[in-house]
Formats: structure tokens, sequence, C-alpha cells
């Protein structure tokens, strides 16, 4: 798709004016004038975040990679709020010209731009001890941090010395351009190898690498040549339907990310690129975080999502404009305004690229307008169907149901084929917990050792303490939906997602949704000796007998139950996951022989 457009680039490439001009800043809306001046004065009185040896070896040491993070990325949100407050302040600019000036040194002096868990040269292969300075690792974190110093130096312009602005043409040639030319990385793509949320986000920023600094024509067209083929290997993951296996949390790494390449190709080759925002499966990527919303700030999250993926912004909505999408467009302005409201997140990424700070500079007054257009309803339409993932999602009264129905290969996958998540009135009844704080073990060979990986942690069942497998061959089969005005089925065969040990012949798991209750009926077959289907409840849950009242959202009734229902409490003390969720969660646990069917209904 990328690369057939090649033919069509013209003689000379384009620089990129990544800043807006001054009138834009003037016209910002108050409340987002306020937020950034409030960011920048925080900025100005924190101290510069110091880095040291010990630092990078903590990961290596305990394989947490919160320490080493917290420090790396607290100076590059520094240096976006600073300057943020000087190009917003253009008067008054030089105030924060002295710390800009020290962050932006701090970053140019580290001996590496990527992450400690990102130091290799090889997909998977073990982290290296130590950065080699010789030969720089473009990961995810060094490339934004490229294309950090890269807008850094465009839109402050004469505000920087002459001598740092040369210093970050250095760096960034040297860590981002040069290996990006010169080497490859996986992420870079090459034939089959499936690809991720890594490979347009990365190539995003070499882009603004590329393009929002001076570089030779040469450098230019050797970058989008690449980055063409790069993002085509990346699409061919996704089916037409432009679903994100990753889930709606790395939407904004995935389907985001290609929204900003093909932005910036079209910017740096006008007229090449451009025909390609039509294109359907581009389309449908773009729509995909408005179909998968589920109410206030929920949203379907299998894999490693968390279930708040994050408020919409200037991305969504530009997406949005350039897809034809006046629904989306809305939605994402009305929630971008409704975030306003609130403090800024840290670990918003966000708040460490300065190229999405200044498109949201770009559209905040029309997004401001925009939010103020009627109430959109509900995201997406009330059903919604991704077979190229196998998620399936239908609406009926006050209800949300998703299914997933797909297979455990999935990027960030967790062994889940077969799970629900349902939704009362827009809060969580059945739910997917989502991933604890990343450590160096969750990207390992011990990857579903965790215990929010494995599916007995799902709404599934487990066979004689056997639980689902990873990998492709581990999946659903014989998917069906049939979709009417009063009822939503989804039913599927789900035996091969477990391994032989489980001595499971047949399983079959139909679902139905309706406006009154959520019916999940499971018919089993096999040398088992003992199944148990587990329940994972966001509210306390009470038993009594064959019946579960689950606080004050609803009831479970169950049939076919073969011993007495038993109830989990779930301690929820990781940051990550505290996040979403409060200090304690349940699982109920049902155990069955051969057959269960399970209603959760209840009045609002």
């Amino acid at each position: 798709m990328f690369t057939e457009r090649l033919s069509f680039l013209p003689e000379t490439l384009c620089g990129v004016q990544v800043c807006p001009p001054p009138d834009v800043f003037a016209a910002l809306p108050e409340p987002v004038r306020a937020r950034r001046a409030k960011c920048a004065e925080d900025a100005l009185s924190a101290p510069l975040s110091a880095i040291t040896a010990a630092d990078w070896r903590e990961f290596f040491e305990t394989g947490s990679r919160v320490w080493y993070e917290a420090l790396y990325f607290s100076r590059r949100r520094r240096l976006v709020d600073l300057i943020c407050g000087a190009l917003g302040k253009p008067d008054a600019a030089a105030q924060y010209t002295g710390a800009i000036l020290d962050t932006i040194w701090a970053i140019c002096e580290e001996s590496a731009w990527q992450l400690p868990a990102h130091n290799s040269y090889i997909r998977n292969a073990p982290q290296l001890p130590w950065p080699d300075v010789t030969r720089p690792v473009v990961d995810l974190f060094a490339a934004e941090t490229g294309a950090l110093l890269a807008c850094a130096a465009a839109s402050l312009g004469d505000l920087l010395p002459e001598a740092v602005r040369a210093r970050i043409q250095y760096e960034v040639e040297r860590r981002i351009l040069t290996p990006y030319r010169t080497a490859h990385f996986w992420w870079m793509g090459s034939g089959n190898e499936p690809m991720c949320n890594w490979t347009v986000w990365c190539t995003q920023n070499v882009l603004l690498c590329a393009f929002a600094l001076p570089s030779t024509e040469e450098t230019r067209r050797a970058v989008v040549i690449q980055a063409a083929h790069s993002i085509d290997c990346f699409l061919k993951n996704y089916g037409p339907d432009g679903c994100c296996s990753e889930g709606a949390q790395y939407y904004g790494h995935a389907g985001l990310c290609l929204f900003g390449c093909l932005e910036l190709l079209c910017a740096a080759a006008p007229g090449a690129f451009d025909p390609l925002w039509q294109e359907e499966k581009i389309r449908n990527i773009a729509a995909y975080i408005h179909h998968v919303h589920i109410d206030g700030p929920y949203y379907v999250n299998f894999a490693d999502c968390s279930p708040c993926a994050g408020r919409r912004g200037a991305r969504e909505y530009a997406f949005a404009r350039r897809t034809g999408n006046d629904s989306m467009a809305r939605f994402a302005a009305r929630d971008w305004r409704e975030s306003l409201a609130g403090p800024p997140e840290d670990g918003d990424v966000a708040r460490i690229n300065l190229w999405y700070q200044l498109l949201e500079t770009r559209y905040a007054a029309e997004m401001f307008r925009e939010s103020a257009a009627p109430e959109p309803g509900t995201s997406g339409p009330a059903d919604c169907a991704y077979p190229s993932v196998g998620v399936y999602i239908a609406r009926r009264g006050a209800w949300f149901l998703a299914a997933k129905a797909g297979n455990n290969d999935d990027s960030h996958n967790h062994n889940d084929t077969g799970s629900v998540i349902l939704y009362r009135g827009g809060r969580p009844f059945l739910i997917d917990l989502g991933v604890e704080t990343y450590t160096q073990k969750t990207f390992s060979p011990q990857r579903y050792e965790i215990w929010t990986m494995q599916s007995a942690w799902h709404n599934l069942p487990t066979f004689d303490g056997v639980m689902q497998q990873p990998g492709a061959a581990f999946c659903a089969r014989d998917v069906r939906t049939d979709f009417t005005a009063d009822a939503a089925e989804i039913s599927m065969e789900l035996s091969a997602a477990w391994p032989r040990e489980a001595h499971l012949t047949q399983y079959h798991r139909t679902l139905r949704l309706t406006a009154d209750s959520l019916t999940i009926a499971d018919i089993c077959e096999g040398g088992y000796t003992g199944a148990f289907l587990s329940l994972m409840l966001c509210e306390a849950p009470t038993v009594d007998g064959a019946r579960v009242t689950v606080g004050t959202l609803g009831t479970v009734e169950t049939e076919g139950a073969s011993g007495p229902i038993e109830v989990d409490t779930l301690p929820i003390v990781d940051s990550r996951l505290r996040l979403a969720w409060p200090d304690t969660l349940w699982r109920v646990r049902i155990p069955f022989d051969k057959a269960l069917t399970v209603r959760l209904w209840g009045a609002l």
C-alpha cells in the first residue's frame, strides 16, 4: 500500500513545519493555556533528575523497570512542559530558557537513549548489561527522544544557541538517523515476520528526526523508502476490519502512530500518500478505538491493556477528520475537553512527545468548538465484529458484552481465548484484569508464569488444574454470530484452546445477550475429572447456594454446578492495576462436570 505510492514521490521532499504559527498559540482555549502554564511552572521548580550507572543496572539486578524509567521519563516530560511554557508565553520565554538548555544538555549527555529493557540488537534476545555507545540501539524511546529534540530545535529556533542546535543535530544523526540507514532493527520489518506497535511508533519518530531537522535529500529519501516498507510490514498483520490485536490501550501506539506516519509523509511528499486516508483498512484502523469504547473511561481490554485506556485527544480527532469519520471526531473532541477538568497524567505518552503537544495546539480551538456539538450517545454501532482477531461486541439495553474468539498468538497476548467482558450501565461486571507493571519477566520466556496472563484468572474454565497455552494453535473454532434487534448470540468451539493434558475433547460455549441478561452456556466433553469456571468480579460477591449476588450490580444464577461455589479475595497492590481497579477484586469458582449455564441479570 505505502510502497506502491513511492512512485509518486516529488523530485524534492519538503521539510515538515511541526510548530504552528504564533496566532494559533494565541487562540488556545483558556483551559489548555492554564494547564500548560501550570505544568511549565511545576517543571521549572522541580529538580532535573540525575541518572547514574547504578540506576541503569537496577533493571538487571532486580528485574524492575520502574526506577530507571521514572528518572528517564521525568527528564523528557520536563523538557516538553518547559517548551510548551516558552511557546505559550513568547514575551516571557526567557524564564524557561535556562532550564530548557539544562534538560537538553542532560539528555544529549546520556550514554544511551534506549531503555535497559530494550538493550538488545536481536528480537527477543536477552538484554545486554551495558549500552554500547559506538552502536546505538534505536528502540521506542530512543526514537521518541530523537523526535523530541528535533521538534525542540524546530519549534524554539533562535531561542536555542546555535551550538545547542548543532549538538541536537549531531546526536540525532549519530543515534537515530545513521543507525536507521545503516542497520536493520527487527521492528523495521522483513518478510513475514510479525510486527507490532513498535514498527509505526519508531517509524513515526524517525520521520520527525529526518524532516523536522535539516537533512540532506539523500537521507530524507532513504528514510521515506524504508518507512514505506516498514509501514506495509505493519499493515500486513491487520485484517481489513482494522482491529488492533494489542488492544485499546495500544491503539495509541499502533493506530495513532500509523496516523502520525501518514500525516508526516503527506507533509513531506505532497500528493504522494494523500489517497491512503480513504483506504478501507486505514479508515477501519482509525475507527477501532471508537467502537471498543464502553462508557466513560472504560474500553474493551483484552491482552495487556488496562480497561482505562486513556483519554482521546488531537491525534484521534485529526485521524477521524482525515478519514471522514464525523462521529469519531466529535467523540474525541468531547473526551479531550472533559480531560481538561482533571490533572495531566504523568504516564501519558503525550507528555514526552512534543509533536503531540504541537498537534493539540493546532487543533485545540477547533476541538473546543466541536465538543459543544450534541452528545454522540454510545460509541460506535450497537454490534461490532472483528473476525481478524476474533473480537465480537454487542450492546443490548444497559448491557455491553465483548467476547474473545480468536487465538492465543496476539501481540501482548494473554491466554484468554473464549473469555468475555461484561458491563452493566457502564459499570464493570465481568472483568479482564489487564496486566501488572512491566518487569523483566513480562517479556521473557517466563511470561505466562504471571497470574494475570493465565486463563484461570479470566472468565474461563480450568480442567484438572490445566490452563490454556500460548500460540496460534490454541484457538477458537467454528465461531458463529447471530445478531438481531432483540438478542446477540455468539457461539464457538473452544477445546483446541487447551493442551492435551486437559483431556478435553469438546467444549462449546454459547453467549446470548438480551436487554435483560447475559447467558453463558458451556457444554464440555472429555476425560478430565474436575472442572471449574472462573468469573472475575469488581464488586464483592455473596454466595447463596446456586446464586451469587454481585455487589449492587446484579445476580449470577447457575444451573449445573457440581459442588459449592467458592470465592477468592484478591488484594490488588500493583500500581498499574490500581490505576483501573479498587484495592480488592474477587474470583468466583463454580465447579461443574459436563454442562454449566450461568445467567447474569439485574436491575439498575
